[in-house]
């Protein structure tokens, strides 16, 4: 038997096969049933039937085995179904599941018989549906000829209601003319209070516009001094907290060293003299002195509160040069550490930051460690560094750069060669 004859079984078949097989199931040694049908062994045999109608049919076409095992089971229990005999649906099953010669010739007197029943009930549902609409015709031809009594005895009546209904048709035609022309008037006068009222609205809008504008430009106008506020605030304020830290150095410079400068200087204690009175003249402005000998460092190094900024490579090259760069720093600023602590200057080191190696640099107590930013050369901070102090404070710097020996020099400050500073280290 083929796979498209087991497809195509009428629906009968199908039912009965799938019933057979259905109570089988349930019946047979486990070894006899297929792996997937096991689970509806677990249902009723109409439930089986029900749920499972397709495994069951596609166990039947596949394994021959299984047709077997549910033949035998149906030739010992067949007394409990109808006799094939007796059901030609039941005898077509048998000759599927022996795959007799005769079952294609079985299968196709049930198909027959599907399609008779089907064309009888179709007939007859025909037949039913003529008996309705003769019965509906019937009906309507005497609903026709009642109506058709109604409407002649009802022509007359109607010609003369029409002809009222036309008269009231032309007075109705004349109000809708009147009513277009009052339509079409309120319409023109609709379009031009639009128009006015679109000319005021867009008049309107743009004085909006305008006023909003200028509000935008005058709050702009606020955000902007209020930002410049600020700012010349902020900048007052850095200003003053500068102003007041030199302030306060000058003072402590002033109120500790004056005693001492004009001791170590043999400066007069009294007013000015005569000749400081002379007009016509005018004093240079005050530049600092070089020091070119460690004796001269050491005692500028004793008057008070005196801060010595460092040229840090300028320094540690000099001296140091078999060393990389950041053992250079870290001997340059333990020296400078042990300065400080035996004289009490104030130190600044001042290191070109792009040089900068990774690695911590030992801070010792009295030693500034600065590193200029990026782009920013340590020349401009030592300068920047000489600007801030107050004038009259003692300031050295320490670098054989001649450029920042100069402006120190300019600014007020002592320049004072590398070689010096080492040679006062004990390097010279």
């Amino acid at each position: 038997m083929t796979e498209r004859m087991w497809a195509e079984l009428p629906t009968p078949l199908r039912v009965r096969l799938a019933e057979i097989a259905a109570a089988a199931v349930g019946a047979l040694p486990p070894a006899d049933v297929p792996a997937a049908l096991r689970p509806l062994a677990r249902f009723a045999p109409r439930k089986r039937a029900r749920v499972g109608v397709g495994q069951l049919l596609g166990e039947l076409a596949a394994s021959a085995a299984f047709r077997s095992a549910v033949l035998t089971w149906w030739s010992a229990h067949r007394g409990e179904l109808a006799p094939p005999e007796a059901d030609p649906v039941a005898a077509a099953a048998e000759a599927l599941l022996a795959q007799r010669p005769d079952a294609a010739e079985r299968i196709a007197e049930i198909t027959q018989r599907v399609d008779n029943v089907t064309l009888r009930g179709e007939r007859d549902a025909a037949l039913a549906r003529a008996d309705k609409l003769t019965a509906e015709l019937e009906r309507m031809r005497a609903e026709l000829t009642e109506a058709r009594a109604a409407a002649r005895e009802a022509n007359s009546a109607g010609e003369r209601e029409i002809e009222r209904l036309r008269g009231r048709l032309r007075a109705l035609g004349m109000r809708l003319r009147l009513a277009e022309d009052a339509a079409e008037a309120a319409r023109r006068e609709l379009d031009e209070l639009r128009r006015t009222a679109e000319l005021r609205l867009s008049a309107t809008e743009a004085a909006r516009d305008r006023e909003k504008a200028r509000v935008n430009a005058e709050q702009t106008r606020a955000a902007r001094a209020t930002e410049a506020a600020d700012s010349a605030r902020e900048s007052a304020q850095r200003a003053r907290r500068a102003d007041e830290a030199r302030l306060e150095v000058l003072i402590e410079t002033l109120g500790s060293a004056v005693t001492g400068l004009r001791r170590e200087l043999a400066l007069d204690r009294g007013g000015p003299r005569p000749a400081d009175l002379v007009g016509g003249t005018s004093a240079r402005e005050p530049q600092g002195s070089s020091i070119v000998d460690p004796a001269g460092l050491d005692r500028l190094l004793g008057l008070p509160n005196v801060h010595v900024i460092v040229d840090g490579y300028n320094v540690s090259k000099a001296g140091y040069p078999a060393l990389t760069l950041f053992d250079q720093r870290g001997r340059l600023i333990g020296q400078l550490g042990v300065l400080a602590a035996r004289t009490g200057v104030e130190v600044t080191v001042v290191f070109d930051g792009a040089a900068v190696l990774a690695g911590p640099d030992r801070r010792p107590r009295g030693v500034r460690v600065l590193f200029s930013d990026a782009g920013v050369a340590a020349d401009d901070v030592i300068r920047e560094l000489v600007v801030a102090e107050p004038l009259g404070r003692s300031v050295v710097v320490v670098s054989s750069d001649g450029a920042v020996a100069d402006a120190a020099r300019r600014d007020g400050a002592h320049p004072v060669p590398s070689s010096v500073l080492l040679a006062l280290f004990g390097h010279g």
